[in-house]
């Protein structure tokens, strides 16, 4: 009888498995044809395996603005794809004619934070030129990231005229419009590394070398005017993450930058999720997009 299963089984389990297969690529199209996008995934911007990049764009894109996405997770966690960070920024963007980029990035313990942000720069120095066989417009780049990804945004955002790569004589990044930076508490890494007992998830990530916390600072990276910021902080978060948004906005603000701090009752969570919803929150990041260009303004009027 066992025996009888076993041969008989494999046809039907091959069969049942095809079936299902066809069934999930028939119901992905679907649902892609619904929501109007493609998702092109996977696409390699350097040789190491976490350096990929997920474009969604819409199906008849044109010279279309570009949100350019990082994920968090303590700098040695998370994922491009994760529901939280890209479903409802896609459903409420990609729809009125966004493409959203969103990168995977060498995490630790392998690779320190300062690396990281070399292999995001390297990922928008990569978008940017490819972005015109999206559908995309290079000069409508906007940085987004939220925690660990909106440190790393802020701090290429903070110096943009180094481009963070490992060359003798490093080429300055592309221009962008602007950065978004959801949630970060990481605008002064020697501010909280000297405070008694910080958190065991900095030490891993930042070390006890005093000279290279100041490196891997967004606050002492800056010193010129910088791209139109909003940092955006959550209230209910007791580590300083408004006072340390509200320092470096101050300080962008100094140097004649157009900084703006966004304080939401949301959790740390929350802020990365739920943007994208028809919330209160959604549309005051799109009042601050809209000053960004025209064209964004008038996407964001549909």
């Amino acid at each position: 009888m066992s025996q009888f299963l076993s041969t008989r089984s494999k046809p039907f389990i091959a069969f049942t498995l095809t079936t299902l297969l066809t069934l999930y690529l028939s119901v992905s199209t679907c649902l892609a044809r619904d929501n109007d996008y493609q998702r092109l995934p996977d696409i390699a911007y350097g040789p190491h395996s976490e350096e990929r990049l997920d474009v969604y764009k819409p199906s008849n894109a044109t010279n279309a603005p570009i949100i350019f996405m990082v994920h968090g997770g303590a700098w040695r966690i998370g994922d491009k794809a994760a529901r939280k960070v890209v479903n409802n920024k896609v459903k409420r963007w990609v729809k009125r004619g966004f493409i959203l980029i969103s990168i995977n990035y060498p995490m630790l313990p392998e690779t320190l934070p300062l690396d990281q942000a070399k292999s995001v720069a390297k990922a928008l120095r990569y978008s940017q030129k490819h972005a015109i066989n999206w559908g995309g417009s290079p000069e409508h780049f906007i940085l987004m990231g939220h925690s660990a990804g909106a440190h790393l945004v802020s701090l290429i955002s903070a110096q943009p005229r180094v481009s963070f790569d490992n060359a003798r004589r490093p080429t300055p990044l592309p221009s962008w419009l602007a950065t978004i930076s959801i949630d970060s508490a990481a605008y002064d890494i020697t501010h909280i590394m000297t405070k008694p007992n910080p958190p065991r998830f900095y030490k891993r990530a930042f070390g006890n070398q005093p000279n290279r916390w100041k490196q891997v600072s967004p606050q002492h990276r800056m010193s010129a005017k910088i791209r139109p910021f909003l940092a955006i902080c959550s209230l209910q978060r007791e580590d300083g993450a408004c006072e340390q948004a509200e320092s470096f906005t101050n300080k962008a603000k100094s140097f004649g930058t157009r900084a703006t701090l966004l304080k939401v009752n949301l959790t740390h969570s929350e802020t990365n999720a739920d943007l994208g919803k028809r919330n209160h929150y959604t549309e005051s990041v799109e009042a601050f997009l809209k000053t960004l260009s025209p064209r964004i303004a008038m996407l964001l009027a549909q």
